[in-house]
């Protein structure tokens, strides 16, 4: 096994880099998580955990799941329609006994089951990343306050805008999936019952889906296809966050009625992208997880999940191996055809559905 006495710093304090730290804290490791805002971000909407992931949690440390499991609801049923308002098709999702399930669930109490396993003292905020180094023995991140940390291994986990990828892997481009997404939670105990997950199916340039995440909040997420103006390639958020009016209302009324009642603070507005696989998921030191490694479209709900197998499948390496080279290697044999297939098939359905 690697030393315990290791030292590993971790770049991003959301849901992969939150719950890799757990884990490493679990195991006895020396952890520093390093988070660039000024308190850990739990805003955000609704998220649809798939099985995977939800056992993703559980492998690594059951309480997590108990806590999301009695914070949200789990799947029952997927219903498919169309602009109109009228019934596609549904698939109903049933569990054997003692299975965990998927759930739909907000963010933010996913990431809080989380934080809650770990000791405050391990993580460092306004922590801006500005540069990685590395030594023959060690690896550095230096921030923009002149801060350092040194350590034995750094880990990115700071998402698909990530400061520490190009010490891993330069000239890596977003790739613009052709939606503008809006999300938002709004107070709604009647349009979507518990456990359901409503979609929209994509038509006339738009796409929506809808579902329950606790006894009194329904998240919504509107999909419209449009063309990026050239000061907005490559950024997040477009400088207009207004929903065109005539694209919302090619939604049914009671569907617009959901969105139309969301409070403003309460809606999170961004272009989709994802990034093409890349060729490897560490240099020397420092290793790549979760979307800073494998951002993809959201069309397979793999997104937290892969990040979260990541975790699980990192400690493994690193329990199982002489030292932290040898586990790095192994590592990527594992986890890069894995995660170049959840891209791939997930960029494909995202091409396929629909468009015009």
């Amino acid at each position: 096994m690697v030393s315990s006495n290791s030292r590993i710093g971790i770049i991003g304090a959301g849901t992969s880099g939150a719950y890799l730290a757990s884990l490493l804290i679990q195991e006895g490791f020396e952890v520093s998580l390093f988070e660039k805002s000024p308190a850990v971000r739990t805003d955000g909407c609704g998220i649809l955990i798939v099985r995977s992931g939800m056992q993703a949690l559980h492998d690594g440390n059951p309480q997590i799941t108990k806590k999301i499991i009695e914070a949200g609801n789990p799947v029952k049923l997927f219903e498919f329609r169309n602009l109109k308002g009228g019934f596609i098709n549904s698939e109903s999702v049933t569990y054997e006994e003692g299975e965990i399930p998927g759930m739909l669930v907000h963010r933010k109490a996913i990431l809080e089951a989380i934080l809650d396993t770990l000791p405050s003292d391990r993580i460092t905020f306004n922590a801006q990343v500005s540069s990685i180094a590395q030594t023959p023995h060690s690896a550095i991140a230096h921030f923009k306050d002149g801060s350092q940390w040194e350590g034995d291994l750094i880990i990115g986990a700071d998402g698909i805008l990530s400061k520490v990828r190009p010490s891993v892997v330069g000239n890596i481009e977003l790739n613009y999936l052709g939606d503008l997404v809006w999300r938002g939670i709004v107070e709604d105990d009647s349009f979507c019952p518990e456990g359901n997950f409503f979609v929209y199916v994509r038509g006339r340039g738009i796409y929506a889906n809808f579902f329950h995440i606790d006894a009194t909040h329904t998240h919504w997420g509107f999909f419209i296809e449009t063309e990026q103006t050239d000061i907005e390639k490559q950024t997040l958020h477009p400088t207009n966050t207004e929903i065109p009016a005539q694209e919302l209302a090619k939604l049914p009324e009671d569907a617009r009625q959901v969105i139309a009642s969301t409070p403003l603070e309460n809606i999170i507005c961004r272009y989709s992208y994802d990034i093409d696989p890349l060729p490897q998921l560490y240099d020397g030191r420092v290793l790549l997880i979760g979307d800073a490694a494998h951002a993809k479209s959201s069309t397979r709900a793999r997104g937290m999940t892969s990040g979260w197998e990541d975790g699980l499948a990192l400690v493994r390496h690193l329990k199982s191996s002489d030292n932290i080279a040898e586990a790095l290697a192994s590592y990527q044999t594992e986890r890069l055809p894995i995660v170049h297939e959840y891209q791939r098939s997930s960029r494909e359905v995202s091409q396929k559905i629909g468009r015009r």
